[in-house]
């Protein structure tokens, strides 16, 4: 039974798998919905942490690599253009962490996926704790719906489901 929990967990933290699919699995498998639930939201969100903060060291790495490259050749711009460009970036910027992000962190799991839309929002220019803030409390939002609508599905649904279900005869001896 052990080792249908560590599948759970383990089919929650490959990108494109998600909650959506593997909660429902684990509960018509036979699996006790809450733990089943708290494993497939750590697998999920551990992943996408890892996504969140390995995106975050490559565009450091690239934000110093294009420095480096500014720095060995004159600018051709002048002052007021950079300006100029730096407000458009910054009000871009503030608008889509205030109103974008969050919608991204909440919609997205559902229709693109956990890992996409964290690194959709990486890729958007959100900072690295606003990406990861945002994405636990969809990935913990979505965990909730998907476990009550699981347990209730498969009681409407499938009302006979084994109390050893397949998860859990998988693994037995």
């Amino acid at each position: 039974m052990f080792l249908s929990y560590v599948l759970v967990f383990v089919l929650a933290s490959i990108p494109l798998v998600e909650l959506a699919a593997v909660i429902p699995l684990a509960v018509i498998g036979g699996l006790h919905p809450v733990p089943a639930a708290i494993l497939a939201f750590l697998g999920n969100a551990l992943t996408v942490f890892l996504l969140v903060v390995f995106v975050d060291k490559v565009k450091k790495w690239l934000k110093k690599r294009k420095d480096r490259q500014q720095d060995d050749t004159e600018k051709t711009s002048s002052n007021n253009e950079e300006a100029e460009h730096s407000k458009k970036g910054k009000r871009a910027r503030f608008l889509f962490d205030k109103y974008g992000l969050p919608g991204l962190a909440i919609i997205g799991p559902f229709f693109v996926g956990s890992h996409v839309s964290a690194f959709m929002g990486m890729s958007f220019g959100s900072g690295r704790s606003m990406v990861v803030i945002w994405m636990l409390v969809s990935l913990l939002l979505w965990t909730v719906i998907i476990t009550v609508a699981s347990v209730y599905g498969t009681e409407y649904f499938i009302p006979n489901v084994e109390e050893d279900g397949f998860l859990i005869r998988l693994f037995q001896n």
